[in-house]
Parts: C-alpha cells; sequence; structure tokens
C-alpha cells in the first residue's frame, strides 16, 4: 500500500511540500545491469565486463548505468504515491539530475520522495515534480538527486 493514497488528481496539491517517505530496497545486480545494457546497447566494459572493471575500474567491480538508476523511478514512485481516478502516469522528465555515486552491481538502493510542486490543467491533468534521492544501503552519499517531472491524466 502506497504512502499517500489519493482519491482525486486534484487533491495533489495539498501535499505540496510533504514528504512521502521511503520505497522498499531493490537490487541492482549483474544480472539488471546486463539486461539494460543489452535493451539500450550501452554495452560499455564498466557495466559488462566485471573481470575488466575489477581491474581497470575506480569501483573494483562492475556499475550500474546512470540511467538504470534513473529508470527505476516509475516502479518505485508506484510505491510512495497512488491517485485512483487516474488514468495513467506519464514521464515528462529530469530536472537539476546529479549523478553523485556509482552505484556498484549487488547494491541495494531506493528512493526518497517529496512533492515540490504540482501544476493543475484544466480537464483535471495534473503536472506534478517530485524531489527525488536515491539512497545506496551503507552508503552516506546518494547515487542520484533530481527532480521528477510526471503528468497525471485523468
Amino acid at each position: 500500500m502506497p504512502n499517500l493514497c489519493l482519491s482525486e488528481i486534484s487533491e495533489l496539491s495539498e501535499h505540496v511540500g510533504e514528504a512521502l517517505g521511503h520505497s522498499r530496497w531493490i537490487q541492482i545486480d549483474q544480472a539488471r545491469i546486463d539486461a539494460f545494457a543489452e535493451a539500450t546497447g550501452d554495452r560499455q566494459w564498466i557495466h559488462v565486463d566485471p573481470a575488466r572493471a575489477r581491474e581497470e575500474s575506480p569501483f573494483g567491480g562492475t556499475i550500474a548505468h546512470g540511467y538504470l538508476t534513473l529508470a527505476v523511478v516509475p516502479s518505485l514512485l508506484d510505491e510512495l504515491i497512488e491517485v485512483k481516478e487516474c488514468s495513467r502516469v506519464v514521464n515528462y522528465g529530469i530536472d537539476k539530475m546529479r549523478l553523485k555515486e556509482a552505484v556498484r552491481s549487488g547494491s541495494r538502493i531506493r528512493i526518497h520522495a517529496q512533492i515540490i510542486n504540482v501544476r493543475l490543467f484544466g480537464g483535471g491533468d495534473a503536472r506534478v515534480t517530485f524531489k527525488v534521492k536515491w539512497e545506496i544501503e551503507g552508503s552516506e552519499r546518494p547515487a542520484c538527486l533530481a527532480e521528477a517531472v510526471l503528468i497525471y491524466y485523468r
């Protein structure tokens, strides 16, 4: 059950500034990294060659693609917020994104999110901006900081 359950899109405005808590931890293992590399065609050795990465990488092994880190936001955000009278949610973009720390293969990450802006449109739709922080288990530095912008359609 999401931390914030709303009936209608218009209710989002009432929660600007509200922290939504954090998602569950998810494993970023080599299989997930390899699948992402295959899907995107980004097969750079630092992501997909564990032996070479152990020898040559400053991280001591393979790391997740930055875009893989970003790509988990929609599924993890679904754990934090639900709007029942909503037909679909579409990614609109990422603002002020910074990759702060590499996500090493085998790490677990989760997100923390806060609603920072809601713009309601005629017809009942809304553009919602979330401040998102990706946490790496056991690390003081976040993996990423960004503002995720989504459009909620009635």
